[in-house]
């Protein structure tokens, strides 16, 4: 597919929210582009439906050829999510360009992970068992069913993560004689009514003796709940705010 500075924004930028695309940046003149044009073609063609290759002729279209830095050529540029995700100059060999490729694609955990259900999740987990986006779903899918053990054993293989510790801080709390606010809070949570949840944890958490012997629990169910809302969302900047000032 040939594209230019009219199509880039949809056929590269757009589409790459989709799937992976490659972009060739060549020029009719440029021997070592005609030598690297049939290898990649092939490559790609190879992995029909997993990538897409666009050709870009950087005489005909030398704005975008600045925008991209391009000042050897060939250059190539793979774009996923709207932004460059990898890239190589020159006229690589064939092994080359596959193991570029096949970088550019979905692992097995990645597949497994995006199947969710629970048997790909085991797998994701025994292959990978600190990878956040298999664990925290096969522990809560545990933790639902009722194997509250099992579930924690899966979140203690996964460091550094504010969505695992949450859900293990979640489990811990289950059963322990708590203030009605912390229960309903929990409950809300359980009913994904992230608002209600943050309003009651946090509220319980400033309260004198609400939060006695649970104090870190709470705090950290709380820091998982902001750490899946995202820091962009505006919930999430409110009740960080509002965390610190009931914690300090």
């Amino acid at each position: 597919m040939d594209v230019t500075e009219s199509t880039f924004q949809s056929a590269v930028i757009e589409r790459s929210r989709s799937v992976p695309v490659v972009v060739d940046f060549w020029a009719e003149w440029c021997g070592p582009c005609r030598q690297l044009g049939p290898v990649i073609e092939q490559a790609v063609a190879a992995r029909a439906g997993k990538l897409e290759l666009a050709k870009l002729d950087v005489d005909s279209n030398q704005s975008l050829a600045r925008t991209y830095r391009i000042q050897s050529i060939p250059a190539v540029k793979a774009f996923r999510d709207g932004v460059v995700a990898g890239e190589f100059v020159g006229a690589q060999p064939r092994a080359t360009v596959e193991r570029f490729l096949d970088s550019l694609l979905p692992s097995e955990v990645d597949q497994l992970v995006a199947r969710g259900d629970e048997q790909s999740l085991r797998r994701a987990v025994a292959l990978e068992p600190a990878r956040a986006e298999a664990a925290v779903p096969l522990a809560q899918l545990l933790y639902r069913r009722g194997e509250r053990d099992q579930a924690l054993e899966i979140l203690a293989e996964v460091p550094g993560s504010f969505s695992a510790d949450g859900l293990a801080a979640r489990i811990e709390l289950e059963g322990s004689g708590l203030a009605p606010e912390i229960t309903d809070g929990l409950a809300a949570l359980d009913q994904d009514d992230h608002e209600r949840a943050l309003d009651l944890l946090i509220a319980a958490l400033g309260s004198n003796g609400s939060a006695d012997g649970a104090r870190d629990e709470i705090r950290r169910v709380v820091v998982g709940i902001l750490d899946e809302l995202g820091v962009d969302h505006p919930l999430a900047r409110e009740s960080r705010r509002r965390l610190a000032s009931a914690l300090y």
